[in-house]
């Protein structure tokens, strides 16, 4: 049998990964001992035919080490992986709820808008959707501080002081929440702003006022608010969803 020189070497790189180098003689008594049918038996020298044999086992051995890389790579990837894994922070309950910020909301922005005293009055939201789902009692539970909408805090924002139902609103920005029941529902104006919309901030009302409740015709799929029957310096705020429509009385202070 030809063998190569005693100090040849070879050299093997995949993915990457670092080079495989090992002298041939030493190579061949590893993979003599861990795979013996790669090698020739010594005693039957009738089988070690030269530059062929030698071609053969050369092939198998780089198939060898071909494998062996490839799982050697794997490993190492898994191993980083892992490492890195255990090195990222955990993130809190609250953050985990939000959506990316660069991913699409489930539930769309949306706004809804009203002139009065010349002046515009706005609202910020999210609409969610039905999908199925009980919404009334269900998804929005009842005897629960409501978000009103979704994703980030609903807001409000009027230029001018305003009366809302029985509570007197300075110019400025709130955040707007809703205590619904099966009977009476309650609005709720917070002073604190820029949130998410849940937790609901307790202690930061500026008020609370009673709203009025009506069945709609037909079941609403998308949730909305809207400023309906506007008339000179008086309009209604209504939230609307399901089958229901709460609405409270909004006018300019004067």
């Amino acid at each position: 049998m030809v063998r190569p020189r005693r100090f040849e070497l070879l050299t093997y790189s995949f993915g990457g990964c670092r080079s495989i180098q090992l002298s041939y003689g030493r190579l061949l008594r590893i993979v003599a001992r861990s795979h013996p049918q790669l090698t020739p038996p010594p005693h039957k020298p009738q089988h070690q035919s030269g530059p062929e044999t030698h071609q053969k086992i050369e092939s198998e051995i780089l198939m060898f080490l071909h494998s062996l890389s490839n799982i050697a790579c794997c490993a190492l990837i898994a191993i980083s992986t892992l490492a890195a894994s255990a090195q990222e922070p955990a993130r809190p309950m609250a953050e985990m709820n939000m959506p990316a910020q660069s991913g699409k909301l489930p539930s769309p922005p949306a706004k809804t808008s009203v002139t009065l005293a010349g002046k515009s009055i706005t609202v910020d939201y999210s609409a969610p959707s039905m999908r199925g789902r009980t919404i009334m009692g269900g998804l929005v539970p009842y005897g629960e501080v409501w978000r009103t909408g979704a994703n980030p805090a609903t807001t409000l924002v009027t230029p001018v002081d305003l009366k809302i139902g029985t509570l007197t609103v300075p110019a400025g920005t709130y955040t707007l929440f809703t205590l619904p029941t099966a009977g009476e529902w309650t609005f709720i104006v917070s002073k604190k702003t820029g949130e998410w919309g849940i937790p609901y901030p307790e202690g930061n009302d500026l008020g609370r006022t009673p709203m009025m409740k009506k069945s709609l015709p037909g079941p609403q799929e998308v949730m909305s608010i809207s400023f309906d029957h506007t008339m000179g310096a008086k309009t209604e705020l209504h939230v609307k969803w399901e089958t229901t429509d709460v609405y409270v009385p909004v006018s300019v202070a004067k």
